[in-house]
């Protein structure tokens, strides 16, 4: 792998006086380690955002410090930023030993095309974007891949325990922690409006008496006796 050069400066300006140097396009920086006392350090900025779109925080860098011998291989250990704009306000850099293990975290990145959420039969829930793993510095893995095609079905996914890495690597994070998982869609509930025949309520007391019908016929007289 390419090695990841960057260059920088011991900085004597501390305090609110760094800002001066942000407007000049220098970040502020500190490096420090196990085995290291922090030093204070300015970087260009241009030069810091071409390394960490390559580095990130998981690769190893060759940082070059002017008045310092020779050269120190550091992690991006946290990086600051301006909310609105963006712009980096200041960098940590962590020196490793070579020799010592480190802890640390590395994404996840996901590959590939799941059958079912390809043809819009289940949806992709994602439940661990890193994983914390234990290593030497030169056996850290820059990412650790999950191919999606292999989830065939649904109810497929992809735990921490499933994860094939070099003997090297030891994976911290728990073992049944959900990486991926593909779900099924919910299905809509469409409510049915059923119209219900009220029965008509019969009132209790006094009935009603009918009306006397009216005869259709005069009534027969009865014959006169004479």
């Amino acid at each position: 792998m390419e090695e990841i050069v960057l260059n920088a400066e011991l900085r004597s300006i501390t305090g609110k006086a760094v800002r001066h140097l942000r407007r000049e396009g220098v970040v502020p920086a500190v490096m420090y380690g196990h085995r290291t006392e922090p030093v204070s350090l300015k970087i260009q900025e241009r030069a810091l955002r071409q390394v960490l779109r390559e580095a990130g925080t998981t690769r190893l860098i060759t940082l070059n410090v002017g008045g310092l011998k020779g050269s120190k291989r550091v992690l991006v250990r946290e990086l600051q930023r301006d909310a609105v704009r963006h712009d980096i306000l200041h960098v940590d850099l962590y020196e490793v030993v070579m020799t010592e293990r480190i802890t640390t975290e590395v994404p996840v990145v996901l590959i590939g095309e799941s059958p079912p959420v390809d043809n819009g039969e289940g949806i992709l829930f994602q439940g661990l974007d890193a994983i914390e793993i234990e290593c030497l510095p030169g056996d850290l893995p820059p990412s650790i891949e999950v191919n999606l095609a292999e989830l065939t079905f649904i109810d497929d996914a992809v735990l921490v325990r499933d994860l094939k890495l070099s003997d090297a690597v030891e994976v911290l994070s728990e073992p049944e922690e959900i990486i991926v998982k593909i779900l099924p869609l919910e299905k809509e509930e469409i409510e049915e409006v059923v119209e219900v025949a009220v029965p008509e309520v019969e009132l209790v007391g006094e009935e009603e008496k009918p009306k006397p019908e009216v005869e259709a016929k005069a009534e027969e007289k009865a014959p006169s006796q004479d």
